[in-house]
């Protein structure tokens, strides 16, 4: 690494310009991470939490959605006898109101035996998210409306979403009351897969496919993510191609003087990791600094998947791109270095 050091201290501007675009590419990759990340928890976290491991929607021939899922009162009776563990759920959209002020939310109608999901009390309750009862000014026991019903304000402080629709729990025969027309619930949990006719019983993960635009918007991003990776790749691999190309005198000299080529590959990735590690680490740590300063304005999550992960994969791929370089070190004749010298 002697040598690696030494071209790291004497072409220090080079250097330090593929390092602020390596922090730069860090940055992107680690922020839409955590967009992509904190997008989906808005969109599906309330389904996640549902109990069971599958869930059983009406199957109307298209593919499964809860906005169109409609249970009747035969179809969740024949699905809670064939599985004990099933507990039905009614899932609607609706508005919530208190003093002049009014919250777009998923209205969840829950059985008394969904803990922990279910209210304290069978009736007249409604347990809203610690950020929708800041959004409407309410606190618990205070009272507000859904649709023509009122009910008394119970604050949770779990952070619930569906369909980035913050989630509002009430009991599931208010849930009925509030809709009437839409069936006896919308979907049944269960810790099997009993789909009785005229349903169809989804695993948790393609019950998420059920949530609308979730599955074309995660692609999106997802894509989105790939090819800045792809990008990154790309950049780090031609500034060590040209770097490579530019010093091909000094490795034939080098050659010349009996350097292995061994241990030029080894100076050659080492430098590239070194350029790689301070730039991501930089850039990765600036994202989610940012992250968690703005993530109660915008859906950004911070966790190892969407920082440590990203960072490695991007060092991984940078130090790809950097073997293209390695051929024009491997294949530099010694002699070259002599008739440079002529």
């Amino acid at each position: 690494m002697y040598v690696a050091i030494r071209e790291l201290h004497t072409a220090r501007g080079r250097f330090a310009m593929i390092t602020v675009v390596v922090a730069l590419l860090g940055v992107l990759v680690a922020f839409l991470g955590g967009l992509t990340a904190g997008l989906a928890r808005q969109n599906i976290s309330a389904v996640q939490a549902l109990p069971g491991t599958h869930v059983v929607v009406a199957d109307d021939g298209a593919p499964a959605s809860f906005d169109r899922s409609q249970l009747t009162d035969a179809q969740v009776d024949a699905t809670m006898r064939a599985d004990r563990a099933a507990l039905p759920v009614g899932i609607s959209r609706g508005t919530v109101e208190a003093e002049g002020r009014v919250l777009p939310v998923a209205v969840f109608g829950m059985p008394p035996e969904a803990t922990p999901d279910a209210v304290r009390r069978e009736h007249g309750t409604i347990r809203l998210s610690a950020a929708a009862a800041d959004s409407l000014g309410v606190r618990a026991g205070d009272r507000v409306t859904v649709g023509a019903m009122a009910f008394t304000v119970d604050v949770d402080h779990a952070d619930r979403w569906y369909s980035h629709t913050p989630v509002a729990y009430v009991a599931l025969a208010d849930w009925r009351l509030v809709n009437p027309q839409s069936g006896a619930a919308t979907v049944v949990t269960t810790a099997s897969s009993p789909a009785v006719g005229g349903t169809v019983a989804l695993t948790r993960d393609r019950a998420l496919s059920a949530i609308g635009s979730y599955d074309s918007e995660h692609r999106s991003l997802q894509l989105m993510t790939v090819m800045l990776f792809a990008i990154s790749a790309l950049v780090v691999g031609s500034f060590f191609v040209v770097w490579t190309m530019q010093r091909i005198g000094d490795i034939a000299t080098l050659k010349a003087l009996g350097a292995a080529t061994r241990t030029l590959v080894v100076d050659a990735l080492g430098q590239a990791a070194l350029v790689l590690g301070l730039g991501v680490t930089v850039g990765t740590g600036l994202a989610a600094a940012v992250g968690v300063a703005v993530g109660g304005a915008v859906p950004f999550e911070v966790s190892a998947s969407t920082t440590l992960l990203p960072a490695t994969l991007l060092i991984v791929l940078g130090l790809a791109g950097s073997v293209v370089a390695l051929r024009f070190l491997i294949t530099t004749d010694p002699l070259t270095a002599l008739n440079a010298a002529r």
